[in-house]
């Protein structure tokens, strides 16, 4: 079983019906219990990002995020989901984030409308596993007005070109995240969330 961190923030039943989809049960909750019981965990979210954070300390939700970021089941990250693992956001003012990892979330520079909004290609080297079988150069869908910037050195990374390249997505031990929508990415988003299913059943077994 999936946990969805329900948190208020992004449309999580979409999320919750392209798992069904793709064949394995998903629950959206904010029972931190229910987070530690599951076999993975997905964090969606759109929104502003220290908002986000002030919010899942309220909900008692951190400490139970934190062990499911420890490296020893499958963990999905989706847009603001993706961006929270990041140490910081220029968003506000900065703000600490959840720190998994290292880097800065930045706005995009002036000369290209924000949100970044629509179909982009997304380009990748085939070592990260929530691409297997995903031609290089794919198009998902994404919305965001700010970026992350990973500074950790061999980073598995997929890329994405808007005024300036940025990691699409990243891969960092079981610890699996995307700047675009899966759910909203039509036939090669569908492709991503069965892999991350099949490494869920394969964590499970």
């Amino acid at each position: 079983m999936i946990a969805i961190i329900d948190y208020g923030r992004g449309n999580l039943g979409s999320v919750e019906k392209a798992f069904a989809r793709v064949g394995i049960p998903a629950v959206v909750t904010d029972d931190a219990r229910a987070v530690d019981d599951a076999d993975a965990v997905v964090l969606p979210g759109d929104g502003a990002f220290h908002d986000a954070m002030a919010t899942l300390d309220r909900l008692g939700l951190t400490a139970a995020l934190r062990r499911a970021l420890d490296g020893s089941r499958p963990f999905l990250g989706i847009c603001l989901g993706y961006q929270l693992l990041f140490s910081s956001s220029e968003e506000f003012g900065e703000g600490r984030g959840l720190d998994v990892i290292p880097g800065v979330v930045r706005r995009f520079p002036p000369g290209r409308k924000t949100p970044h909004m629509g179909w982009n290609r997304v380009t990748h080297a085939k070592e990260l596993r929530l691409f297997d079988g995903i031609p290089d150069g794919a198009h998902f869908y994404f919305v965001h007005s700010y970026y992350p910037e990973p500074t950790t050195p061999g980073l598995k990374t997929a890329w994405c070109d808007y005024g300036i390249r940025f990691a699409a997505a990243i891969q960092q031990g079981a610890i699996h995240a995307t700047q675009f929508h899966p759910e909203k990415s039509q036939r090669w988003g569908l492709r991503l969330l069965e892999n991350f299913a099949a490494m869920v059943k394969e964590h499970a077994r």
